[in-house]
């Protein structure tokens, strides 16, 4: 993973662009043997693990377990890459469509600041990610959306994440209730060290 980050660091010199990182990132080919040092597993909920962070960039492997999935989240704006080196993920998207607090947007008609009710967003699709190389990603005209693991018969699934800049909230929504809140996000290992709780 050094090589890996040291190319995305090299990245920095000149402006960071959805393309350019998709570019480098699908080219480097990374596999679940060398990310095994930050593969860990939980059964209450998938596990963030932290490689690398600095001002621009944020690396981290997720794990996710049989059936676990995060809840419809955004991405407070920023630029984000993922690809999965072991199972499949779904990305289910969608897009804002109203809220009672409009001026609370971080981003007009994409990202929400939080304390929302009468939250309304439209599913616009789902995309599917296996480790085929495929690098899915989000930015600023498509920052919300649910990832899920489905395949609830298998050992489960790891994926690859860079997010451009880091960040450590994000607006989650409650489908069913109509409502969004600013969750704190944190992570499960830093550099293959498991963080107490």
């Amino acid at each position: 993973m050094g090589d890996f980050i040291e190319g995305l660091c090299r990245l920095k010199a000149d402006t960071i662009t959805k393309s350019r990182v998709a570019e480098f990132f699908a080219a480097a080919h990374i596999q679940a043997e060398t990310l095994s040092p930050y593969i860990f597993w939980r059964e209450s909920g998938y596990t963030r693990n932290l490689i690398y962070r600095d001002d621009w960039f944020e690396v981290m492997v997720i794990c996710w377990g049989p059936g676990q999935k995060t809840p419809v989240h955004t991405h407070n704006g920023q630029l984000g890459w993922m690809t999965v080196v072991q199972g499949e993920l779904l990305t289910h998207q969608y897009r804002y469509v109203r809220c009672s607090a409009p001026e609370n947007q971080n981003v007009v008609g994409i990202d929400c600041l939080a304390g929302a009710h009468s939250v309304e967003l439209k599913f616009l699709n789902t995309l599917g990610c296996g480790n085929d190389g495929k690098i899915v990603t989000v930015d600023k005209l498509q920052s919300i959306h649910q990832i899920e693991n489905a395949d609830r018969a298998r050992s489960g699934c790891v994926s690859l994440h860079v997010y451009s800049k880091p960040f450590d909230s994000c607006v989650a929504f409650d489908m069913e209730k109509h409502l969004c809140w600013r969750r704190s996000l944190k992570y499960y290992s830093r550099q293959g060290i498991v963080l107490p709780d």
